[in-house]
């Protein structure tokens, strides 16, 4: 055991994450048994990253308006209402212009909805920065009002169906494949070997202290390990024969027999792998995420020393609307349609997962893969349990006890480490 710690500490790796890795682990063992070996395999990982996808986008955002010492309760009724207005976008008035199934279509569409998030994010935090009235009430304000705007964009009729490209965003009917997957995955794996070494140089030329050589190596090839299994199981979930066989129909060819296909990473999972990376490097590398980690961990001391507090709220919530965008592309695409009810309770689930993730409500606090790595344990707690058979009542009990303890352990864990 401490030969364990000492090596730990000596990789310098955060016990929070090394806790939510075992959670999960634990969770996924407990599943995979109880289903008789039905959880832990290809398929179901590829549905949990699709279902994943959209709280985890928001989750990233949530990171930093608790960070901020704020909240944010509107981001599912927000994303309904993007949501149903994108689809009133490309399914009724952009095709009286361009006609169906014009390739600007989904380009025009996602634009749109990413100018409305931002729009509308920053509307709600100049009301908090620059008014003064509190992140509660704006944005309860925002859950009723941007839900009810939602119902009368289309009197709460559904939307459908969406345009074939737009719903390829979904990750339901849009991968890689093998090949772009293996490729994606060799890439993502170089850039994370050079950002190690290339941080540690950067700590070198400082005169800071560093790891030893080994355990950079051995950093480098967990993360490797990581991403290279990732792939590999996505890849492994084979694609139907009956799908392959109507694909070389479509072409007017016959499919070649024992012909296998494997479907890789969902373009939703990319799209979640991409805003993780960009809201990290924001986080740790940009003046803007040292402002908004000063300002939550002392507003005032942050006022003092010259950062406009004000503003930076404008930012964060404007940052926030931009990913609920995201999420409410991806949410919408893979369902293929635009209903009243989407994005329900999602504001509980995006605040769940960053809270599960280790940002403290105190706030000044938070990282990125934390929110990721909590809307998975989330995801998988309600998948699992439907797997086996839980009544949905008794699923939102066990995830609120679940919250309840997360945060009570972070609690002691902070008491304890005094961070």
């Amino acid at each position: 055991m401490r030969q364990l710690k000492s090596i730990l500490a000596t990789l310098e790796v955060d016990l929070r994450l090394i806790g939510m890795i075992a959670a999960l682990a634990v969770i996924w063992g407990v599943f995979h048994a109880v289903t008789g070996g039905l959880y832990v395999t290809p398929r179901n990982i590829f549905n949990l990253s699709v279902q994943t996808a959209s709280v985890a986008v928001m989750a990233t955002g949530m990171v930093f308006v608790i960070v901020t010492r704020h909240i944010d309760l509107s981001v599912g009724a927000l994303l309904g209402f993007i949501g149903m207005t994108m689809g009133m976008i490309q399914a009724k008035i952009l095709p009286e212009f361009l006609g169906y199934g014009h390739p600007m279509i989904w380009v025009i569409t996602v634009f749109a909805g990413l100018l409305m998030g931002a729009v509308f994010g920053a509307f709600q935090g100049w009301l908090i920065g620059y008014l003064t009235i509190p992140a509660f009430i704006v944005t309860l304000g925002g859950l009723l009002a941007w839900r009810g705007a939602a119902w009368w964009v289309t009197e709460g009729q559904t939307v459908a169906p969406l345009d074939e490209t737009f719903k390829v965003l979904g990750g339901a009917g849009g991968t890689l494949g093998i090949f772009w997957s293996w490729v994606v995955g060799i890439l993502a794996s170089l850039a994370a070997v050079a950002l190690v070494f290339q941080s540690r140089r950067r700590k070198v030329a400082h005169e800071f202290h560093v790891k030893p050589l080994w355990a950079e190596f051995a950093l480098a090839g967990i993360y490797v390990g990581v991403i290279c299994s990732f792939v590999a199981v996505l890849n492994a979930y084979e694609v139907p024969t009956r799908r392959i066989e109507r694909m070389f129909e479509a072409k007017g060819e016959v499919m070649p027999e024992g012909l296998t296909m494997g479907y890789g990473l969902p373009i939703s999972v990319l799209v979640l792998l991409a805003v993780t990376v960009v809201m990290t490097i924001v986080a740790q590398r940009t003046r803007l995420g040292r402002y908004i980690f000063a300002t939550g961990g002392n507003p005032d001391a942050a006022e003092l020393s010259g950062i406009d507090t004000k503003f930076l709220t404008v930012k964060v919530f404007a940052i926030m609307g931009g990913l609920v965008a995201i999420g409410a592309v991806i949410a919408s695409a893979r369902l293929g349609s635009a209903a009243n009810d989407l994005g329900t309770l999602d504001e509980l689930r995006v605040i769940a997962a960053a809270v599960i993730g280790g940002t403290a409500l105190s706030g000044g606090v938070g990282t990125i893969y934390g929110a990721v790595l909590g809307a998975l344990i989330m995801q998988s707690l309600q998948s699992g349990m439907a797997m086996v058979g839980v009544d949905a009542p008794l699923q939102s009990i066990v995830v609120g006890v679940v919250l309840v303890f997360a945060v009570w352990i972070d609690i002691v864990y902070r008491r304890r480490t005094g961070s």
